[in-house]
């Protein structure tokens, strides 16, 4: 069992040590023979930013292949969901117990993402370091 995930994707700019790769994620029915007459396939094209990277040889157009491991995807899970789902929980649960308002205990639970996003995007570089995309060619 491989612990990477690997999408294939085109080269869209080059700038530094930085690369912009175009993937397109599909789901796991997409593939199927009659994807074409089911809602439920589905893809989207991505924009992925490539931090730290060799770009020598890399231009516009190339194919390649970005990939994260497996631990990579888990945290980013973990702090994008996970994480927001417990602060909502303990929130709701909290206020609830306190004041015994299910309105109030909802609109704080969902008022405490707030601060959670804001801290997310406050520290942004340091997790773009953390959770970093890697090219193959």
């Amino acid at each position: 069992m491989s612990n990477k995930i690997k999408h294939s994707g085109v080269v869209e700019n080059v700038v530094g040590d930085s690369v912009q790769v175009r993937i397109v994620q599909t789901s796991a029915c997409a593939a199927c023979k009659v994807a074409g007459y089911c809602n439920a396939s589905e893809s989207k094209e991505k924009l992925v930013d490539v931090y730290h990277c060799d770009v020598r040889g890399l231009k516009v157009g190339d194919a390649v292949t970005v990939t994260a491991s497996t631990q990579v995807a888990a945290h980013a899970l973990l702090m994008g969901f996970g994480l927001p789902f417990v602060v909502m929980v303990v929130v709701l649960y909290a206020v609830l117990q306190l004041t015994g308002r299910e309105g109030l205990a909802a609109l704080s639970s969902l008022a405490a993402l707030v601060p959670y996003y804001g801290v997310l995007f406050l520290f942004r570089n340091r997790l773009r370091e953390k959770l970093a995309f890697s090219i193959e060619q």
